[in-house]
């Protein structure tokens, strides 16, 4: 199962029209929208999860095609790792 960030959606994006997309390339497993608390819209970004081979299909078929009037970004959601700056110092 691979999880990816889809990013430059546009704020009249929803579930059904992001989903619609991504099932062209296989099953998606969950997906989440990031909406604006006060207004519903889509603030620009959303998760999805497919299988391995078909999320790689996905990116290759919808990274930089328009969606509406915005170029989509999709790529693989990487792990945030820690850095070894910032945080609390010990003495």
């Amino acid at each position: 199962m691979k999880k990816m960030f889809v990013g430059n959606l546009p704020p009249e994006a929803t579930e059904d029209t992001v989903r619609e997309l991504f099932t062209q390339f296989g099953t998606v497993r969950s997906l989440s929208i990031a909406t604006d608390v006060f207004s519903g819209k889509c603030k620009g970004f959303a998760s999805v999860e497919m299988e391995g081979h078909e999320a790689r299909a996905a990116i290759a078929g919808l990274d930089n095609k328009f969606m509406g009037s915005k170029n989509l970004r999709v790529r693989f959601d990487e792990p945030k790792t820690r850095g070894g700056s910032g945080g609390r110092r010990f003495r």
